[in-house]
């Protein structure tokens, strides 16, 4: 008994040694926002209060723009993976993005409902505050479901949609970024919160790249620091637990906007049969299958997936 008592307390020892050893390894402290503000919102960055939240959003390009381009981020992502689209398309173009709830420097949801209609409410008011009335909608992967659901409740307000590597039908990813997988596991999803590897976050970049190479340090550190902004872990978590309309898609074949699909041929996340799916139920649309490119098209190949959309943009 005096044994088993002994091997028990060892046990226990060493799992506390364990867990100090990891924390003090891996563990983080939400970053200070006025430091990330600092580094992440830059000179043609505004925020803008919706639904109880400062939002973070760039408005940059063509006055006198009435319909501008409106782009919306994926999961884990924030409005900077639009950087090289915008810097081009602003000089044509009045371009709009902004960090979404849960997500850089906007945060999370004061009510946490992360579920795609919430999404769509916050985008209707955030379209309000900044007096729009019509737009042409983009997205990626999240931002991408948001942007079609969000065409079927308000079809007046949208003039074209383009969607890039865009989430909606039932699916299984063939590979799935480990941040992905840690808010649905019992135990890890709690650790989350206070434990945030950098070498998660960039495993998890590198997962939705094609070309491995082009996963800059900078990169990888964007993402992990605005992860770390106060409450984003906690809407992470919630995002990806969150339930939606498993039967939303079947409204998809009613969008008439003409519409413009892109899609990285080596995407694993959503993989490339989805693409087509959106080909075949959008009666007006234009299907582009990007070689060599994963999930994030505009971020890993933007020269290449701009082409597409400045031609897109241009057409009647």
């Amino acid at each position: 008994m005096k044994l088993i008592q002994k091997i028990f307390k060892i046990v226990f020892v060493g799992l506390i040694v364990l867990t100090l050893i990891v924390v003090a390894l891996y563990g983080h402290s939400d970053m200070p926002l006025e430091d990330l503000k600092e580094k992440y919102a830059q000179s043609s960055s505004s925020f803008v209060s919706v639904d109880g939240m400062n939002v973070h959003f760039r408005d940059e390009g063509s006055i006198n723009d009435t319909i501008p381009l409106v782009l919306l981020h994926g999961t884990g992502a924030s409005l900077h993976t639009f950087n090289d689209w915008a810097y081009k398309l602003k000089q044509g173009y009045r371009v709009i993005r902004m960090d979404l709830p849960a997500y850089g420097l906007t945060g999370p949801f004061p009510n946490g409902d992360y579920s795609i209609d919430n999404y769509v409410h916050f985008i209707k008011n955030f379209l309000t505050a900044l007096g729009i009335e019509k737009c042409v909608l983009g997205g990626n992967s999240l931002g991408g479901n948001i942007a079609w659901n969000f065409a079927t409740q308000h079809p007046a307000m949208v003039h074209k949609l383009i969607l890039i590597d865009a989430s909606g039908y039932p699916t299984k990813p063939t590979s799935e970024p480990l941040a992905f997988k840690i808010p649905r596991m019992p135990v890890l999803k709690h650790a989350f919160k206070y434990i945030t590897p950098y070498s998660v976050v960039k495993t998890s970049v590198e997962n939705v790249y094609a070309d491995k190479s082009k996963v800059t340090e900078e990169l990888v550190t964007r993402y992990f620091e605005l992860t770390l902004r106060e409450g984003n872990r906690q809407a992470f978590i919630d995002r990806i637990k969150s339930k939606n309309d498993t039967t939303a898609y079947r409204k998809i074949k009613y969008i008439k906007h003409p519409s413009l699909v892109l899609w990285g041929a080596e995407d694993y996340l959503i993989p490339i049969e989805n693409a087509l799916r959106f080909h075949e139920d959008l009666p007006n649309d234009t299907l582009v299958i990007l070689k060599n490119v994963g999930h994030v098209p505009m971020e890993e190949s933007p020269s290449e997936s701009l082409a597409v959309v400045i031609y897109f943009l241009e057409r009647n």
